[in-house]
């Protein structure tokens, strides 16, 4: 009997020993456990370590979420991919690396799978195999299963920082200068409404809860969200608002849309939208042209201009208009656009601050910050967000916030 044998068969033997009827107690499965494994030391040598390393695996199968729990707590992962029970890789610092462990059935993957997407009321099998999720922590998942995923269940988790990322924490690791950090404060204070663009990982989420941060503590703020994500701190008036998906008949769907149109009637502040992803757009840019200025939300794009394009044609998909109409509730809406990526290197930087200004023939991107590369050194890419000649033209919202911006 190998070693991967050993600890299925005591596991097995752990839980035939359990009454899985009632709630069973951690203690009481850690005795059970620490009992199986001093009758397996009488037929084979297990060291200490070994003892220990057996009893922390077994318990995270029982009561746990089996291999995944040890790599969620070890906190210089920032995501988990598992493409099926034996191949699962981990993002380091920016770099993806395998993972030594693996499930030891499809059958075990697909449990802890349930065990995940009922914590949050969600539902996935055959007929409805997509779905995103989170965990107690906030971390986002994201599961694809049969008959859609060919190489047996996937499953991707984005964990989040115990600690939410501030202002502060971004110019010290170089992602935002001081000036524009300052800059972003006082738009953010004078309710400037602020579209953050960029790709798959580039930190969109994380720069959305830091703009919240600046966000004055007596404002009452609406989050809406496809999966509950966003980590608000220091809001004390703070209604959080999470779409539904249809059950297994097809129906009591509750779509970001209808929860914006329910926001609208809860006197929010503020809106903060987690990411505007369809006809929800529509919405989106009647909120933000309705008086309830200051609201925040993200988006998928290339860049800032790119980003516009697309909210066009999100816009579009959720209510038939002359084109020429959408462009001017999207350039009346959006005051301020922030463009994020990943450089080389993997290191997260603010690549463009602009603003969005309505002329004539639509919205316009004026350039105000733009990340200029100065070199490379021992790997890492050099450079800082520089102020273009371009100033900010319209005014009105910092001047009735009685903030002005000169003086940065």
């Amino acid at each position: 009997m190998n070693d991967a044998q050993m600890r299925f068969q005591l596991r097995e033997e752990v839980l035939s020993q359990l009454d899985m009827t009632r709630d069973v107690e951690d203690e009481e499965v850690n005795k059970a456990i620490e009992r199986q494994i001093h009758l397996a030391a009488k037929e084979h040598y297990i060291s200490l370590q070994e003892r220990n390393a057996i009893r922390k695996e077994i318990f995270n199968s029982l009561r746990r979420l089996d291999i995944l729990q040890e790599i969620l707590e070890d906190k210089e992962i920032t995501e988990i991919m598992v493409n099926g029970p034996q191949d699962i890789f981990v993002e380091k610092r920016g770099r993806l690396y395998p993972w030594a462990s693996t499930f030891v059935t499809k059958e075990r993957l697909e449990d802890v799978i349930q065990q995940i997407v009922a914590g949050c009321n969600r539902i996935v099998n055959e007929a409805n195999p997509i779905v995103d999720a989170r965990l107690p922590d906030g971390s986002r998942v994201n599961v694809v299963m049969a008959p859609v995923a060919l190489n047996g269940p996937i499953i991707t988790i984005r964990k989040f920082p115990e600690k939410p990322l501030t202002m502060e924490k971004l110019v010290e690791i170089g992602s935002l200068t001081e000036e524009a950090a300052q800059v972003m404060r006082k738009l953010v204070e004078s309710k400037y409404n602020i579209f953050i663009s960029g790709g798959t990982g580039a930190g969109k989420t994380t720069f959305l809860n830091v703009l919240s941060s600046c966000i004055p503590g007596d404002e009452r703020i609406i989050t809406i969200e496809d999966s509950a994500e966003l980590q608000l701190l220091g809001v004390a008036n703070l209604v959080r608002l999470e779409a539904r998906n249809a059950n297994v008949e097809g129906k009591n769907r509750i779509s970001v849309r209808d929860l914006i149109k329910t926001a609208l009637r809860m006197r929010p502040d503020r809106i903060i939208l987690g990411e505007v992803r369809d006809g929800a757009a529509v919405d989106l840019i009647s909120a933000f042209n309705t008086g309830h200025d200051g609201s925040i939300s993200t988006g998928h794009g290339n860049s800032t201009k790119d980003m516009l394009g697309r909210l066009e044609t999100l816009f579009l998909m959720g209510l038939e208009l002359p084109l020429v109409a959408v462009r001017k509730q999207i350039a009346s809406a959006v005051d301020i656009m922030v463009h994020l990526g990943r450089l080389r290197d993997k290191s997260r930087r603010v690549l463009e601050i602009s603003e969005v200004v309505e002329t004539e023939s639509g919205p316009e991107i004026s350039v105000l910050y733009e990340f200029k590369e100065t070199g490379e050194k021992e790997g890492k890419v050099m450079g800082s967000l520089i102020r273009t000649q371009q100033k900010l033209k319209n005014r009105d919202k910092l001047e009735r916030a009685g903030i002005t911006i000169d003086e940065i």
